[in-house]
């Protein structure tokens, strides 16, 4: 009888976890172990002396003092302002222009703009340097008129390149908050006497800096992260990820602790910049109803056509990269020039030799994106659904991927998973571990929007009826999130298969992908079957962009 009341007491006080508790565990124990664990050692590794392996500051003072390092910093640091003030420049213009004004062919417009964002900056290096390389297309031509082109390598490629490739961030993000902009504050500044460019910058503007800010910070992030680009034109002109980079996986003076602590660096300016921003917008109030969105303008015949051609003419530099790339990819080549005449060799030599390669590429991005799925549902069910400290917490650490450049993501995974008692390095299994935790965050925010704006009646209905928390999860709200899910999933698909970063730091030669191959082929002058890659590439994207708009009824947005 003892034991029974002793029985009964012990189940009393310790009841059986539920599901949800389970659930919240492993997403736990895989966050720390695919994550936490992998970034501690990073943040361990930088504090260690690569000739002693005892504690040290050495390696974050040898940053700071030697011109060496500390310049890459100052070069990354002005790369990445500079291209975020032109891509405000063009983007914020361009999006107000579109928004307000009747510019033609609008979803025309905008698919040039989207298709221009959805690919890697790496290939708009690429093909920028087809255009105004040292014998580029353009370069040519010009040189035969007696004018020397400037040089696409070095800063000003970096910036004319990533300017054209992530001003659509700013573009669309404004577009965006002014379609649901509230016209009545605009009204009631007129009736104030307040009119023009005055109430651009008075009221319109500022109402919508949180979106400017956050595209701004997308821009910045982005071009201080990117590995791909400044390797093929930066030339001397040397950023932290290729310094990051080249102290990795140099066979000759590379040093793992140096990179290590050129990584924590970048990981810091990365959290500094979305401090700041969060700092800049948290000093005022920006709400406001969006209950009477602002009528489209009709303009006057000669603003009318001079709009219209600079929105296409910017759109259209954008679109250039892929343009080139997909016409450069019918051209004859004979080794690694082109020659009159177009046909089909390039494809043909690509899947000859490169067949695995575009094959793994999308097995290893849909079994990365069948696990986003899964852990992304998970996640944001219990960060909107069952809120706590500990939801907040695990929101926090599977946001955490978005300020971790790819480069460094990869030295996390191969320092953490090269020794026992689990050996990763070299296998598809990282590169899918990679995938997922980098692009994790697009699925984790569409579906946390989508359930904020779900009703908790039908679960509640549900449950009252007698149905399990687990069945009325699976039956109505998984059900009912799956057009978010999906369009976050798709969007990660894409991102996926055109991450070069930190598959060049994982892969081996069973692993390989197509954007390292596009790499090592622009490496060996072997342009036309880098085109034919890249084509491949852009093709996969525009596919996944008309099921995206599919999924969200043409009401989606990809950023």
């Amino acid at each position: 009888m003892n034991n029974m009341i002793k029985q009964a007491f012990i189940e009393k006080k310790v009841p059986r976890p539920t599901f949800w508790t389970i659930v919240t565990f492993i997403l736990f124990a895989l966050a720390i172990f695919f994550l936490i664990y992998p970034l501690g050692g990073l943040v361990t590794r930088s504090f260690t002396s690569s000739d002693t392996g005892a504690f040290t500051l050495s390696n974050y003072i040898d940053f700071f003092r030697l011109p060496y390092y500390f310049n890459t910093l100052k070069n990354s640091f002005a790369v990445s302002i500079t291209t975020t003030i032109f891509a405000l420049i063009l983007g914020v213009p361009m999006g107000y222009v579109v928004a307000r004004f009747n510019i033609p062919g609008k979803k025309i417009l905008n698919a040039m703009v989207v298709i221009s964002l959805l690919s890697p900056p790496f290939i708009g290096a690429y093909s920028w340097i087809i255009l105004l390389g040292r014998n580029g297309f353009i370069t040519n031509i010009v040189r035969q008129v007696g004018i020397e082109m400037p040089t696409i390598y070095g800063f000003n490629g970096l910036i004319l390149v990533f300017t054209l490739k992530l001003f659509p961030f700013i573009y669309m993000y404004v577009q965006g908050a002014l379609n649901s902009f509230d016209s009545s504050l605009e009204e009631a500044a007129e009736n104030l006497g307040v009119h023009g460019f005055k109430k651009l910058i008075t009221v319109t503007f500022p109402l919508i800096m949180p979106t400017i800010t956050s595209g701004a910070v997308i821009v910045f992030m982005t071009s201080l992260a990117d590995l791909g680009t400044p390797m093929l034109i930066g030339e001397g002109y040397k950023v932290l990820p290729v310094l990051v980079y080249e102290e990795y996986m140099s066979e000759i003076g590379g040093n793992a602790t140096v990179a290590s602590t050129l990584s924590v660096v970048i990981i810091i300016c990365s959290l500094l910049v979305l401090l700041l921003q969060k700092v800049i917008i948290s000093k005022k109030s920006y709400h406001m109803s969006g209950l009477r969105p602002p009528e489209v303008k009709k303009l006057n015949p000669v603003p009318y056509a001079i709009l219209t051609v600079l929105c296409y003419l910017v759109a259209l530099m954008a679109l250039a990269p892929q343009i080139t790339t997909i016409t450069t990819s019918f051209i004859k080549t004979h080794g690694p020039l082109f020659v009159p005449g177009f046909s089909l060799n390039s494809y043909r030599s690509v899947w000859f030799k490169l067949s695995a390669n575009i094959i793994r590429t999308f097995i290893y991005s849909t079994i990365a994106m069948a696990f986003m799925i899964i852990i992304g549902m998970f996640s944001s069910y219990i960060i909107v659904r069952r809120r706590s400290r500990l939801s907040s917490v695990l929101d926090f650490i599977l946001m955490s991927p978005y300020v971790i450049p790819g480069a460094v993501l990869g030295i996390v995974l191969i320092m953490a998973f090269n020794k026992p008692p689990l050996i990763l390095t070299g296998t598809a299994v990282i590169m899918i571990v990679s995938y997922t935790i980098r692009k994790i965050p697009y699925i984790i925010r569409s579906s946390t929007g989508i359930l904020y704006q779900l009703d908790l009646s039908s679960e509640e209905a549900s449950i009252n009826l007698g149905v399990s928390p687990l069945k009325t999860f699976f039956k109505i709200t998984a059900v009912l999130m799956l057009p978010g899910v999906l369009s976050g999933a798709i969007l990660s698909w894409i991102a996926t298969i055109n991450e070069l970063s930190s598959t060049l730091i994982l892969y081996s030669g069973r692993t390989g992908t197509i954007s390292v191959a596009i790499y090592t082929e622009i490496m060996k002058d072997g342009y036309g079957t880098a085109a034919a890659l890249a084509s491949i590439l852009t093709f996969a994207t525009i596919i996944s962009l008309i099921i995206f708009n599919k999924f969200t009824k043409g009401k989606g947005s990809v950023v």
